[in-house]
């Protein structure tokens, strides 16, 4: 039997909290040489601007192995769509049988924040108090929860290109978060006042700048739209502190990373640590107080694949889903 879960039933099951914890085992697996997560064969669709991305992965630890296929459609908006579409299948690593399918968009939005968490708790200032947010997307919101977790933040700053989001976004924060959020008519001024900052975003050039952003700032920049397409620019990139989810991953997706590489800007050793090595303590994380540190990831498959099962788990505890036979 297939465990079935939609996206209700995982709202239902899935704590910030705890998807932080769940990452914290993932990249630490992953750096300890216990899980094995290929790098994701794609699929171009030029004529209707998307990619279709296959992301396996197999936990030993977690006893957890699973593959997302998720689509990544930029211009979905002209339909009223969201961007990105996924599911999730999860299986027995012990004998290969399918063990669950899931809605795949909840547990991206709630993986990729609550890495943002991680990442957040060892690179920000324990002092952090105002958090600002450019894009306020579908991923935004889980990731100024995952924040929140982990620091005490008074007020949320959000910039979007088109305004009526970042309204929208503030009094969801409000109502759900129980903190103060504030939508900006400028992102220089937001990353200006800003203690932490998360980009969200689809844009394929800059938005944020390196001269706009403080000493001392932490930057979650979640935004991938591949080798040829940046939401930082280049002295962002050579000013911080870089972090990553996987030094092959980034080096092979992110134009983040790889366009300054190419102008010769920054090199390769310029990535300080990968998320799981700072958090089995092989490397520290932030290390001065006026520090910039930068936290650029591309999602990895672990993330998936940990949340997945911990879902399955609870799911079946507390009898939730539908139970289906595909013979």
């Amino acid at each position: 039997m297939v465990l079935l879960l939609s996206r209700g039933d995982l709202e239902k099951i899935l704590d910030m909290g705890k998807v932080i914890d769940l990452m914290e085992k993932a990249f630490s697996a992953l750096v300890q040489g216990k899980a094995m997560v290929p790098l994701r064969p794609k699929i171009t669709i030029q004529k209707y601007n998307g990619t279709m991305l296959y992301m396996p992965a197999y936990i030993e630890p977690l006893k957890a192995l699973a593959v997302k296929i998720v689509s990544v459609y930029p211009e979905n908006y002209k339909l009223r769509l969201p961007t990105i579409h996924a599911t999730i299948q999860l299986n027995n690593p012990e004998t290969g049988e399918p063990l669950a399918l899931m809605e795949g968009n909840y547990i991206t939005a709630m993986r990729t924040g609550a890495a943002s968490g991680l990442a957040t708790k060892y690179l920000s200032r324990e002092d952090s108090e105002i958090l600002g947010v450019i894009g306020a997307g579908v991923q935004s919101f889980t990731q100024i929860w995952a924040v929140k977790m982990v620091r005490e933040i008074k007020k949320v700053l959000i910039y979007d290109v088109k305004a009526e989001r970042a309204r929208k976004l503030s009094g969801k924060v409000k109502e759900k978060l129980d903190v103060e959020a504030k939508p900006m008519e400028k992102a220089e001024e937001t990353v200006k006042l800003s203690d932490i900052l998360v980009t969200a975003t689809t844009s394929v050039k800059p938005v944020l700048r390196g001269e706009w952003i403080k000493p001392g700032t932490h930057i979650n920049s979640i935004g991938w739209m591949g080798r040829d397409a940046r939401e930082l620019d280049t002295e962002t990139v050579k000013k911080s502190r870089v972090v990553v989810d996987s030094r092959e991953a980034v080096l092979a997706e992110s134009g983040d990373i790889l366009i300054p590489i190419r102008e010769g800007a920054i090199t390769e050793d310029h990535i300080y640590a990968e998320i799981g090595e700072i958090a089995t303590g092989l490397k520290r994380g932030r290390i001065s107080s006026k520090e910039i540190t930068l936290w650029k990831s591309v999602g990895l498959a672990v993330q998936d694949a940990s949340t997945a099962k911990f879902a399955y788990e609870k799911a079946l505890e507390e009898n939730i889903g539908f139970k289906y036979s595909l013979s």
